[in-house]
């Protein structure tokens, strides 16, 4: 028995591998796909600062090589995004034949909506939070300062921002899941609505730039995103409840195999039938 148990691991972990190399190929072939245009996928990423700064405002970089490195680690990250479905597809191969019918039914649309969200998320912090806080960032600089940032923090500054801006927006999928789990009941999350709305300020003032603006343009929409997460939670549990629900229906006594008393109409016609006297009835001399 323990061979076998030992084999049997053996053999996840083989597998594993297998679906981790094909992942990892799978980016490295988009990668080399976007190698040749490395330094135009990082001017897009910059775009939205460079639009926002001052007349002839440049970026500049600090570290020898930062000139190579940076944008191959813009490829590379465009290049996880491209071949992420791929990715996603061979870790699911991997855990779905572990999993219920029911889970799958529920995993799969979760993955889906995730990743889309994550999406979201950054195309949100692309194209709403960037221009406006470089736009004001750009406003409250003192005279007589250039504002020019190195490449390399800009790309840090871009990647985290887009982190907390993809999981913010994984705010509905937390709750479904919370809910649909038993972990938290869908009552006592609408009572914890407004530790819900601090918490949401308090994450935002940690993750975004000193500035009200940002940090309004993130506990914000992780608030909304909370009240989706509830309607979306109730929905799925009230589904679900019918899928689970047994079919209740009228059912005859004699054919549900239950044992029921028999009228008195219906024991004197019994006894009729057998040739004897009804209840209540003396026999004939």
């Amino acid at each position: 028995m323990n061979e076998e148990t030992g084999d049997s691991f053996l053999s996840h972990l083989v597998e594993l591998r297998g679906r981790l190399i094909r992942a990892l190929i799978a980016i490295g072939v988009v990668f080399v796909g976007l190698f040749p245009w490395a330094k135009e996928l990082y001017s897009l990423l910059a775009q939205p600062l460079l639009a926002k700064l001052p007349l002839g405002g440049q970026m500049i970089a600090t570290d020898v090589i930062g000139v190579f490195l940076v944008p191959m680690k813009v490829a590379l990250m465009v290049a996880f995004l491209i071949a992420l479905p791929y990715v996603l597809y061979q870790i699911w191969a991997f855990i779905a034949p572990g999993l219920y019918a029911h889970e799958k039914r529920l995993a799969l649309p979760l993955v889906g909506v995730s990743v889309f969200l994550f999406f979201v998320g950054m195309a949100f912090a692309y194209f709403l939070v960037f221009p406006t806080v470089f736009g004001f960032m750009a406003k409250v600089a003192p005279e007589g300062v250039a504002w020019m940032t190195d490449i390399e923090k800009y790309l840090s500054f871009v990647m985290t921002t887009f982190i907390a801006f993809g999981v913010t927006f994984e705010v509905p999928v937390l709750v479904v899941v919370l809910v649909y789990a038993g972990i938290v009941d869908l009552a006592k999350l609408k009572e914890w609505r407004p530790y819900v709305i601090v918490g949401s300020f308090v994450v935002a003032a940690v993750f975004t730039p000193p500035d009200v603006i940002s940090q309004l343009m993130m506990a914000i929409p992780m608030c909304l995103l909370f009240e989706l997460g509830l309607m979306l939670a109730r929905f799925v549990t009230r589904r679900a409840a019918r899928h689970e629900a047994p079919d209740v229906q009228e059912a005859d006594p004699a054919s549900s195999g239950e044992w029921t008393a028999l009228s008195r109409d219906e024991m004197n016609k019994a006894v009729a039938d057998l040739g004897a006297p009804p209840q209540g009835q003396k026999p004939d001399a």
